[in-house]
């Protein structure tokens, strides 16, 4: 409930499209992006026994960057991928004097008194993201630039960078010891190594063969949405089949998938999934794919063609950025009209209730869409609205309503 919320809100939208376009070839949307580029890296020879891989953290992005660095480096974007002078229908000056507006009005209440954020964007703050990437964008040419004459990978995902080098480990911790030096608001952590963690990708270089398969944190326990929770089942299947379908994007051999397979059918059973309902939607999964020995005999062949399938065929996540980087006559081409369909929502609940979409469907196919009814054409799609969680309705955010009526009252003391 920050002042200017609504208009970091609009500087987002406005600017990350166009920061996403600019920087299509060096962001990573997921792990699973990762994997495609090493796997093209592999293919055009760069990949051989002795290449290292690199990662590294920016410590604090948000909150290390300089009020006025920042400012100067969004003014240098919006100049350079300004189009007649303007971003989207606004002058360049107007959006500085936005996000001067935003910057200005971070505050935050800490023991019955407020602060003024004086440094760095406030975390949550939709602008504080495209921002900080802005920033680091200017920092990090070197490095691209570096990457691009050695044919080697660079991309970041917000402040986790991941490099491959065939350089040595000493000639990599220089070339970055030189690029942090020419700023010193910038920290980062590295890691470098034939053999690392990156996202949810654990990334090998065997002797010049490439080795990927999904990291899980140690810290992270095997918890997903309970079988009995109330939603419904179509939420359960999609857990489960999305699961199986990250897994075979990213394991490169089908042992690992078979492992991760084990993993995934274990987590289901300790959140109360039935047995017979996960082996009838894995069996769907495989069918679905034409790869049932893949299940049951550990198929390698046929599982590189499930892996090489389901790898390049994009996530819902990178349709929706390939969108929002389009242009914007494309965008409006492809901008689906719903005069041919019906949106209806209902609050869902196990019970009496359970078979309310199918007997409601069942209904509308009986009396409205007859030979000859106007909505013979016409698609029903029946959306669930789930019922509030405990965490809603029994946890407020701070700061507590006396602690935003004390400044007021002070004013009118001191007046």
């Amino acid at each position: 409930n920050a002042p200017a919320r609504l208009i970091s809100s609009f500087l987002d939208q406005l600017l990350t499209p166009i920061y996403n376009y600019v920087t299509k070839d060096i962001t990573f949307i997921n792990g699973i992006d990762v994997v495609r580029k090493l796997k093209e890296y592999q293919l055009q020879g760069y990949l051989n026994s002795t290449t290292l891989f690199i990662v590294f953290d920016v410590t604090d992005l948000y909150t290390m960057i300089p009020r006025d660095g920042a400012i100067a480096a969004l003014t240098r974007f919006c100049e350079k991928n300004a189009i007649h002078g303007k971003i989207g229908t606004l002058k360049i000056s107007t959006v500085i004097q936005l996000a001067c507006v935003v910057l200005d009005t971070n505050s935050f209440a800490y023991k019955d008194k407020y602060y003024r954020q004086i440094k760095g964007g406030a975390m949550g703050s939709p602008f504080t993201m495209v921002l900080a990437n802005i920033y680091m964008l200017e920092w990090e040419q070197k490095l691209i630039q570096h990457q691009q004459v050695n044919h080697g990978i660079y991309g970041r995902y917000i402040d986790d960078v991941f490099m491959t080098s065939n350089l040595s480990k000493e000639e990599i911790l220089k070339l970055l010891d030189e690029t942090t030096q020419t700023d010193s608001n910038i920290k980062i952590t590295t890691t470098i190594s034939q053999t690392l963690d990156y996202l949810d990708v654990t990334i090998e270089n065997k002797n010049g063969n490439l080795k990927t398969c999904i990291y899980h944190k140690s810290a992270s326990e095997p918890y997903i949405l309970p079988y009995s929770s109330d939603h419904p089942r179509h939420v359960h299947i999609n857990i489960l089949n999305n699961a199986l379908v990250r897994a075979a994007r990213i394991c490169s051999t089908v042992e690992d998938f078979d492992m991760e397979r084990l993993s995934i059918e274990m987590i289901l059973l300790v959140n109360g999934y039935p047995p017979k309902f996960i082996q009838q939607h894995m069996k769907n999964f495989f069918m679905k794919y034409n790869a049932m020995n893949v299940w049951t005999e550990l198929n390698s062949d046929l599982y590189q063609q499930l892996h090489h399938e389901l790898l390049y065929k994009p996530t819902h996540r990178e349709q929706k950025v390939q969108l929002e980087t389009n242009d914007i006559s494309l965008k409006k081409a492809t901008n689906y009209e719903h005069k041919d369909q019906i949106y209806l929502h209902y609050t869902f609940e196990t019970g009496p209730l359970i078979n309310f979409k199918k007997q409601y469907r069942e209904i509308w196919g009986k009396y409205y869409v007859y030979p000859g009814s106007r909505l013979r054409n016409t698609r029903l799609i029946l959306g669930t609205i789930l019922n509030r969680t405990l965490q809603s309705l029994l946890i407020h955010k701070k700061p507590k309503k006396d602690i935003l009526t004390k400044m007021e009252s002070t004013r009118l003391a001191a007046s």
